[in-house]
């Protein structure tokens, strides 16, 4: 996504907070409209800031996960998407398990396409909030020095919000063991920011900005690429924040494995935990993309 977009939907996003907090009345843009949320995935905060989304705006939105939906007898995701389009839907969210599969139904079907995170491939909107969640508290990303640690290669989460934050000229540290950072990485490079990945995090953790905690992605396999040690050599401790600088925040896209990549104290300390306020610009910036893609 070039800058200028991306900028544009940030502004847009930092709008909306304040009804996303409910201080401020609803709109009605999406009046008359029907959104479809498509979660073939298990989703708590995206699913449900979706939903609250197209509430704030005015919409009405249903949801259709696999228990409940014909891909369990064999239809594709392709053609569900098919069919749902026809009941006159004006955009369809999409969270599925395949790489990719949000662009198979963006290619499949008329109607607008978000993509609401597809396999170890994307997640478009958390990036949006990540870097949302980062500007409310330093004004600009330009020039910061942010670390994502954990389960890099396995995060559609870590490959968004690094793109963003790139482009938008901030410094990324992608930091992990081995087996789950790549160099690969850091051809992410398409603005004036800069990627770098490490296996130390004590190192990395040297003159950041913010620190955004990855979760350990053990239903993709990853619980075979860490070792007993992991919370000892990456989990983000009360010992290890004492070393940063006061003005340093955290992050975490959520669900927290509590005692792995992030202890209690570290995730709720009422000074630099962001975490709930992530939560929050998740549904200031799903506002913004649905209104970008979908008006009256």
């Amino acid at each position: 996504m070039p800058r200028q977009e991306l900028t544009r939907l940030l502004d847009a996003t930092r709008r909306n907070v304040p009804i996303a907090e409910g201080k401020a009345p609803n709109r009605t843009s999406l009046s008359g409209r029907v959104i479809a949320n498509l979660f073939f995935e298990d989703s708590t905060r995206t699913r449900c800031s979706f939903e609250t989304a197209v509430h704030r705006l005015g919409g009405q939105v249903f949801n259709l996960t696999p228990s409940g939906s014909s891909l369990n007898k064999g239809e594709t995701l392709v053609d569900t998407a098919r069919n749902i389009e026809c009941m006159g839907v004006a955009a369809i969210v999409v969270r599925c398990a395949i790489s990719g599969g949000a662009q198979m139904i963006a290619d499949g079907v008329k109607c607008p396409v978000i993509n609401a995170g597809d396999g170890r491939h994307e997640h478009p909107t958390q990036g949006l909030l990540d870097v949302s969640t980062l500007q409310e508290e330093f004004g600009s990303v330009e020039g910061r020095t942010i670390a994502i640690v954990g389960d890099i290669i396995n995060s559609r989460v870590a490959r968004s919000t690094t793109h963003a934050l790139a482009t938008l000229g901030a410094h990324v540290r992608l930091v992990g063991p081995p087996t789950l950072v790549s160099k690969s990485f850091e051809r992410i490079t398409q603005g004036p920011g800069t990627v770098t990945t490490m296996t130390n995090l004590d190192t990395a953790l040297e003159g950041v900005d913010a620190v955004m905690m990855l979760r350990v992605q053990f239903e993709r396999a990853a619980g075979g690429a860490i070792s007993s040690d992991y919370r000892q050599m990456f989990g983000l401790t009360p010992e290890r924040i004492q070393s940063l600088a006061p003005h340093v925040v955290i992050l975490h896209p959520g669900p927290i494995n509590r005692g792995i990549e992030i202890d209690d104290r570290v995730a709720d300390d009422p000074t630099r935990s962001r975490i709930l306020r992530q939560v929050t610009h998740g549904v200031a910036a799903r506002m913004a993309v649905l209104e970008e893609l979908v008006r009256n």
